[in-house]
């Protein structure tokens, strides 16, 4: 069975930074694309980045190019996401997903198994 488990989030003032991690099991980690994807509140989830199998492939939402960073270490089966320049719109709840494809994945559709989600809150 496959679990993605989060971690990282916390309470942080605007302009700081997070890491989130989210470590997986279940199957072969190194195969498949990964993605990070939020959910505020009252919001409907949202995209927020990808990353392909090895990690030669990368894609963001255009509301945090340049300030958030997705890696991955298949060494470790673990994938993340450095957060930086924090604002108070990045608050939500942050999942981290695999999907059964090797390259970059936008569609939440496509992505079939999701962790249990981390909370990210920015104060102003």
């Amino acid at each position: 069975q496959v679990q993605l488990v989060e971690s990282g989030g916390g309470l942080v003032q605007a302009g700081g930074s997070l890491r989130l991690s989210c470590a997986a099991s279940g199957r072969t980690f190194s195969n498949y694309a990964m993605g990070w994807f939020r959910q505020a509140p009252g919001k409907e989830r949202e995209f927020v980045a990808t990353i392909s199998y090895r990690g030669g492939s990368t894609h963001y939402a255009d509301s945090v190019k340049g300030r958030f960073t997705i890696s991955r270490d298949n060494t470790k089966n673990t994938v993340y996401l450095q957060m930086d320049s924090l604002k108070p719109e990045d608050t939500a709840v942050y999942y981290c997903a695999t999907a059964p494809v090797h390259f970059i994945v936008v569609d939440a559709n496509r992505y079939d198994y999701w962790g249990q989600g981390t909370q990210v809150t920015v104060s102003s």
